[in-house]
């Protein structure tokens, strides 16, 4: 719009001179239109008007976000009935807890293998590239450390004032062959005094019966010892004992802390001291935490209780403990362990010779 001492002028100019030229006489029209308004619906009507007059983009759709509806509650990943028992996360039991038995079969779904939960990252560095500039990628991280971050920290502390922090009483029957779950693979260093490379469980499990103590503190190793030490169980060292060819007793030493596993390693001499030499690469060192899923598959609820874990020769889990024992609890363990190599050593043995057609021929 011309100024306002230019009005007349202008005016006089669209109908004399400006009178040919169609586009002064259309924005003239224009104008005249818009003359009644004020001056801030000029401007709107001059948006308008560019608006539609320019080529209008379709909004593009916005990305799934992998985090913002899933559910981060590791049991909801579990398949089967979930072990009812206090946790870090979820529910508090403010009604008190009593340890009822194992609902089902705990373990992986899958066979362990050499190489998994080591620590390591083995993705390529385009692999990690193309992750970082992933905005997917971020918004589920971004997810899973706010529910870190927003779990209480002493919420396993807490829960020791139930039965000692015992999650699940053990059965009494080992579980069937076909219907048992897998023990995950451990990466750790062994308190061997040349040999210290970390190595993986599951080599060491595979082809023996092993009774698996797994622990995080000096309190966790004295529930373990409850169910796997000479004094307390010393039917069950005789077990091994005669038949330390296919039975075995491990000891996982696991700490979520990085400081404290390094003091851990630093005690090593003391650890040693402690066992016999032919059992110190049975001793791993695991200094990494343990996955939500993991600890949610083979009931490691808390990270401050020991836990014990009877393995056959295929890694599968046949029984399980937890917190301190009970004796029918350090009972069947023993029975367990005995019908394992049982059926170890019957499967082992050569089969015995056919007799033949003379001595199965009546006599006359």
């Amino acid at each position: 719009m011309p100024p306002r001492g230019l009005e007349p002028a202008v005016a006089r100019l669209a109908t004399g001179v400006g009178a040919d030229c169609w586009w002064w006489r259309r924005w003239w029209q224009q104008q005249q239109s818009t003359a009644v308004l004020g001056p801030h619906a000029r401007q709107c009507c001059a948006r308008r008007g560019l608006a539609q007059s320019a080529a209008r983009l379709a909004p593009s759709p916005k990305p799934d976000r992998p985090g913002a509806g899933a559910s981060m509650d590791p049991r909801s990943r579990v398949p089967g009935t979930p072990i009812e028992a206090p946790r870090s996360y979820g529910k508090r039991f403010l009604d008190g807890f009593t340890p009822k038995p194992l609902p089902r079969p705990i373990g992986m779904p899958l066979p362990p293998k050499a190489g998994e939960n080591t620590g390591f990252d083995p993705r390529t560095l385009k692999e990690r590239r193309e992750d970082f500039v992933n905005h997917d990628k971020h918004l589920q991280r971004r997810q899973e450390l706010i529910v870190q971050f927003s779990r209480p920290y002493f919420r396993d502390w807490n829960n020791l004032q139930f039965h000692d922090g015992k999650s699940f009483i053990a059965p009494p029957r080992l579980f069937k062959a076909d219907f048992s779950l897998f023990f995950p693979n451990l990466y750790g260093e062994p308190i061997l005094d040349s040999d210290r490379a970390p190595r993986n469980t599951t080599p060491l499990l595979t082809g023996k019966i092993s009774v698996v103590a797994i622990f995080s503190s000096q309190w966790a190793e004295r529930q373990v010892a409850s169910f796997v030490s000479r004094e307390a169980n010393p039917a069950l060292h005789d077990v091994v004992a005669r038949n330390d060819d296919v039975a075995q007793v491990v000891h996982v030493n696991y700490e979520d802390n990085f400081g404290k596993a390094w003091l851990v390693r630093l005690f090593r001499r003391s650890l040693r001291k402690r066992f016999p030499e032919k059992d110190w690469g049975k001793y791993l060192l695991v200094p990494r935490r343990v996955t939500d899923d993991i600890r949610e598959s083979i009931g490691l609820l808390n990270s401050k209780v020991g836990y014990i874990y009877l393995v056959d020769e295929h890694c599968r889990i046949r029984w399980a403990g937890s917190g301190d024992s009970y004796p029918e609890e350090k009972d069947s363990l023993t029975r367990g362990v005995a019908r394992l190599v049982d059926e170890v050593k019957r499967r082992s043995s050569p089969p015995t010779t056919a007799p033949s057609r003379a001595d199965l021929t009546p006599p006359p």
